[in-house]
């Protein structure tokens, strides 16, 4: 990396070369200035259009809006079952993001999930919009699992499905608000990583300048591929479902559901008939091309030990709901006296201190 130099754009602007803590990523800001940061040349410019492939993780969530009484258990946390799922919001937009790449440039899009089969609903709404592939991780040894060992697990199901170029994913999931997933998969990976996407600004020769939101302001960032990027709402207007192709992948199946149809519809059958079935199923999906792919734990290679309960450090000290009773608001004087009594009332009620 050349040494770090900087020259005038124009009043106010002014641009720079500069070396990045993370290989192959540079960064620019604007505030008040804008700051262009840009990579070093390296190697003969790409002559023929390149096609890139995209990976998108993403997440069937229970909906978090609608959380009512009945949708809490004793012990403060979300009675799932007490809620209906829906598409996590931001994943949404993360699965438009590969898709308007794939559009323009060519490639691929997979979608990933993790999660039980009815996270299959998801795969196949992915489908309805355009992404060519979908995989269900589904694995009863991944339960419990938290942030750090989902990272490791979908970072193993990154690398099963092979090449790729870009990874999206939302920036958190509505039923955790963490936002950790993605940047700790990138870890992982070993890849470069973008947060708070807004905009891909351009992607030529397999770099990519994208603009992200740090709240306050926006900051350009380039990176060589591959990259992973986590995508916020205002990132884009994820398009509809296609008629057509919700009309052909309707009946789009992971071996899993096959399986619950198959037993519902023979209650009285015995096991081997109940496996003949759904292996008579599953092939003729596999022949019209609405077989959604099915992996367990064993399927990439994944160390049992960082998976589910036994590879999530994770403890849940004390869970706490925050009913606000008053109304109304209480007016504190500018003043030295003022602003003393209120910290003291809220030392007195425990909100500070």
């Amino acid at each position: 990396m050349p040494a770090a130099s900087l020259h005038s754009l124009s009043d106010g602007q002014y641009t720079t070369n500069i070396g990045h803590s993370c290989p192959g990523l540079t960064v620019s800001r604007s505030f008040d200035t804008l700051l262009a940061f840009t990579l070093p040349t390296e190697g003969p410019p790409e002559l023929a259009p390149v096609a890139y492939d995209c990976i998108v993780c993403v997440k069937q969530v229970p909906d978090t809006a609608n959380v009512t009484a009945e949708a809490m258990k004793e012990d403060g946390t979300v009675n799932r079952g007490a809620l209906p799922t829906i598409f996590n919001p931001e994943d949404l937009h993360a699965l438009e993001a590969a898709l308007r790449v794939r559009d323009e440039h060519g490639g691929t899009v997979t979608a990933i999930s993790m999660g039980p089969p009815k996270a299959a609903d998801v795969l196949r709404d992915c489908l309805f919009r355009g992404a060519d592939r979908a995989i269900l991780l589904t694995d009863r040894r991944a339960a419990a699992s938290d942030t750090l060992a989902t990272s490791y697990i979908l970072a193993q199901a990154v690398k099963t499905v092979g090449r790729f170029d870009f990874v999206f994913c939302g920036r958190q999931a509505i039923d955790g608000d963490t936002a950790q997933v993605g940047p700790q998969c990138a870890e992982k990976l070993g890849i470069p990583q973008i947060t708070y996407l807004e905009e891909l600004v351009s992607l030529h020769d397999r770099v990519v300048r994208s603009r992200r939101n740090i709240g306050h302001g926006w900051e350009i960032v380039e990176a060589r591929l591959p990259v992973l990027i986590t995508v916020i709402e205002s990132a884009n207007r994820p398009r509809p479902q296609g008629a057509k192709r919700v009309m052909r992948l309707k009946h789009a199946r992971v071996p899993a559901e096959v399986a619950s149809e198959v037993k519902a519809a023979m209650p009285d059958a015995s096991e081997e008939q109940l496996a003949a079935e759904t292996q008579r199923r599953v092939d003729s999906l596999q022949s019209r091309g609405l077989l959604i792919e099915q992996w367990n734990l064993d399927d990439i290679g994944a160390d049992l030990n960082r998976c589910g309960l036994a590879g999530s450090p994770t403890k849940v000290n004390r869970v706490q709901a925050i009913v606000l009773t008053k109304e109304g608001f209480t007016e504190v004087p500018p003043t030295e006296a003022g602003i003393g009594q209120m910290v003291h009332e809220l030392v007195v009620d425990r909100t500070w201190g």
